[in-house]
């Protein structure tokens, strides 16, 4: 793939010989790709290979000149290494970087996902007072048809003229989507808006003044009398004595201009697509809701598997890590199908549900895993064999993330900040929050000194909680098995001065990289990753103290860990291998036993609320032994014996602890509370043959 490289009319100390040796590839530098020296682009692209150019600055401007050039067949891809590497104080030692970026680049397209399909006619809702409503409204054109609610006159009179339909009321509610809004509310005021003439005759009439310019009434200031509807007889719009109904319509399009305080619709972190609140100011987010109308599709971003999913089992909720998590109230619970269930129109993409599900069931698929790690691994092994050293990751979003990244680089360029060091690599993501533990320890098998992850304003607090607990488990991990700390670390920036102060902190206190980087590649599944990196991660380890068995990890987002069973309560009910999603608690056919598999364990929680005895109790660790990934027996018992016919049938522990708690019950005295030590099939006979006696007696 032939590679274009510009040093942007010299503003890069980009050195050829070096460069081109870093990619491997023998290169031309230019200075003006996108002016003068567009006959080179242009002679490229006739080549019938893929062509890179590293430059997104003039993204455009080569897009519509490769339109234009005959015989150009090539595709193109671009890349940037100007803000990201060039311009820095740090450009001149930026060699390796470049050429892990050139390497990412490089790499093929992501897997196409299944698609989510919207549709949109362009019929818009606004919610807000009648006059800021109507004055709204006029700024769309053509393509709407647009529908007032209002929710007060405002604070002037609305327009005479009815331009609109109007809808008045007290809402029930509102929900769903771009193109399948449902509005429900109750019409529960005495002027009827349909027969409403807007003569203003009942606002004059009303000596209460308890009718708006919105032409409804509030009947907290209404006294009853009644002179509105003497002023409006010949309309006949007002009756008190109209009964309240419930409405419901369906829109495409939402406009609320209530604000937050006074809405309660839509307020979380994510509010569905089509749907915006406005305060009359960000023109822009306006003019990104007129151009909703039509047909649209968005990537199914998450793959639910329930087979995997430690949701609920047998009416028991454990695992709720994606549902309280998701920003967009896309994810919901569904006990009585022992699942959750993840909306595909709601949910924007944000990748976090997989990244706090401890099992895998919600795994991100724009792009997945596999791909994810291919791109890490490439970028780092580049970086490494172009002689780069001690590389740090910047992992940020691909939307305001991406844009601090820019303004640093620029601001660097002008001398007002230090930019991008040489060592930190930034990677984009879709978003901050879509990669978790299992991708960071990779990375670091790969040969990562640090990862960071750049969080900003448009990041739900959830997010960053979530983010901070699975870096502690990191870090813990790390820390455990002999590594320097400082593996993992959360930057909150909200400017790109944030960002800068932040990477230079970096700098003066450096974290070695592992010397023995990791050849495995990340799978589709999280937990066979996870595994892959532990298992790196505990053969590279620097140093252990003798005789540690296990690693502690904090309690909170910790997918790794042991059970402690109290053996006193644990009767072998065997509650808990039903519970169990991940396969980690077993029976034995053979004997009255409890196993476990610690490798398995998701730290669900599913068996500690599943017990009846509360003997179960969750300890997050990482377990050193070579028997973590055997089944260990946590419980047994002698099995307890039919006193008829002295088969085995239960536990000692099971069976007696029954008979203590039925003994002193009515309907468990003598054969009956002896029935319970017997064999299903003894205990049949036995009622059957005492009903026989019973028979022959009476007789």
């Amino acid at each position: 793939m032939p590679t274009l490289i510009c040093d942007c009319n010299r503003t890069m100390p980009l050195q050829k010989n070096d460069l081109g040796t870093a990619i491997g590839e023998d290169i031309t530098l230019h200075s003006t790709l996108c002016r003068r020296e567009t006959g080179a682009f242009q002679s490229a692209i006739r080549s019938g290979q893929e062509v890179l150019v590293a430059c997104t600055q003039e993204r455009r401007l080569f897009s519509e000149l490769a339109a234009q050039t005959e015989g150009a067949i090539s595709p193109l891809r671009f890349v940037n290494i100007r803000e990201t590497a060039g311009w820095s104080a740090d450009a001149v030692r930026a060699t390796p970087k470049i050429a892990a970026l050139i390497a990412a680049a490089r790499l093929p397209d992501f897997e196409p996902v299944a698609t989510v399909a919207f549709q949109s006619s362009g019929r818009l809702l606004i919610l807000g007072a009648l006059d800021a409503a109507e004055r709204a409204a006029a700024l769309f054109g053509d393509g709407f048809d647009i529908t007032l609610f209002a929710t007060g006159p405002g604070n002037a009179g609305g327009m005479q003229e009815r331009r609109y339909p109007v809808l008045a009321g007290r809402i029930e509610s509102l929900q769903g989507w771009l193109g399948a809004f449902q509005l429900a509310w109750q019409s529960d005021n005495a002027i009827s808006l349909d027969l409403c003439t807007r003569c203003n005759a009942c606002v004059q009439a009303c000596p209460e003044g308890a009718i708006g310019l919105d032409y409804q009434i509030d009947m907290a200031q209404c006294k009853a009398h009644r002179a509105c509807v003497k002023a409006c007889a010949v309309a006949g719009a007002i009756d008190f004595q109209r009964p309240s109904h419930l409405h419901g319509e369906q829109f495409d399009l939402v406009l609320d201009l209530r604000g937050a305080a006074a809405s309660p619709t839509f307020n979380q972190h994510a509010p569905p697509q089509g749907y915006l609140r406005w305060d009359g100011n960000d023109l822009a987010a306006l003019l990104a809701l007129r151009d909703l109308v039509g047909e649209f599709e968005k990537p199914r971003f998450v793959d639910y598997d329930q087979k995997l999913c430690a949701h609920s089992r047998n009416g028991t909720v454990g695992c709720r890590a994606c549902i309280d998590i998701c920003s967009a109230e896309a994810i919901s619970s569904d006990t009585k199908r022992q699942r959750v269930e993840l909306n595909p129109h709601l949910c924007v993409g944000c990748g976090a549900c997989s990244t706090v599900c401890p099992t895998g069931a919600m795994a991100f698929r724009t792009p997945g895993l596999a791909e994810q790690g291919l791109r890490l691994r490439t970028v780092l092994a580049r970086y490494g064999a172009a002689g780069g050293r001690d590389p740090v990751l910047v992992l940020h979003s691909q939307v305001r993330g991406q844009a601090l990244v820019d303004e640093l680089g620029r601001a660097a360029q002008v001398g007002i900040a230090q930019g991008l060091p040489a060592r930190c690599i930034p990677m984009p993501l879709w978003h901050s929050a879509s990669t978790g533990l299992e991708l960071w320890l990779s990375a670091l098998c790969f040969g990562a000194a640090q990862i960071v992850i750049v969080v900003t304003a448009e990041d739900a607090p959830q997010y960053l909680d979530a983010l901070q607990q699975q870096i502690d488990v990191v870090e813990a991990l790390c820390v455990g098995l002999g590594y320097p700390a400082g593996a993992m670390q959360l930057l909150r920036c909200k400017t790109h001065t944030d960002l800068d102060v932040a990477l230079q902190a970096l700098e003066r206190s450096p974290r070695a990289a592992m010397e023995v980087p990791a050849r495995f590649a990340t799978t589709p599944e999280k937990r066979s990753t996870l595994e892959l990196a532990l298992d790196h991660l505990l053969t590279q380890a620097p140093g252990m103290p003798t005789g540690r068995t296990a690693i502690e990890l904090p309690a909170l987002g910790a997918p790794l860990g042991d059970i402690v069973v109290n053996r006193e309560r644990c009767t072998l009910c065997l509650s808990c291998v039903s519970a169990c999603p991940a396969g980690a608690l077993l029976d034995n056919p053979q004997l009255p036993q409890l196993r476990f598999i610690e490798k398995n364990c998701v730290q669900c929680g599913l068996c500690e609320r599943t017990c009846p005895e509360d003997a179960i109790t969750l300890h997050p660790r990482l377990s050193l032994l070579a028997e973590r990934s055997q089944a260990r027996v946590l419980n047994e018992s002698a099995p307890y014996v039919c006193i008829r016919c002295h088969a085995p049938f239960g536990t000692l522990m099971a069976i007696e602890a029954m008979l203590g708690k039925l003994a002193g019950h009515a309907m468990f005295q003598g054969d009956a509370l002896q029935r319970l030590k017997m064999c299903s099939d003894c205990r049949v006979i036995d009622l059957y043959s005492s009903s026989n006696e019973s028979k022959v007696t009476d007789l």
